[in-house]
């Protein structure tokens, strides 16, 4: 299940885990103009966690989910 929310600087995507019996915390996925953040909370340290991705860093990653193993560079075209 997720949710989204729309606020004045980002958008929030919320991933929930409905899962088997490892349900892991809610990943909260906040999309601002410069950058995505990721964040989810560690039961074990009772801290957040927050990684930040560029927006390139972003389009690999949706590119690296439906590629096979191996090493990639994504060219931009030229605009015209």
């Amino acid at each position: 299940m997720f949710t989204i929310e729309h606020e004045f600087d980002s958008t929030l995507v919320t991933l929930v885990d409905e899962g088997g019996s490892h349900l892991q915390e809610d990943v909260a996925v906040n999309a601002f103009e410069d950058c995505v953040t990721i964040e989810q909370h560690d039961p074990v340290t009772d801290r957040l966690q927050r990684v930040s991705l560029s927006i390139q860093q972003v389009r690999d990653l949706a590119a690296a989910l439906n590629l096979p193993e191996g090493s990639y560079r994504l060219e931009r075209k030229a605009s015209r």
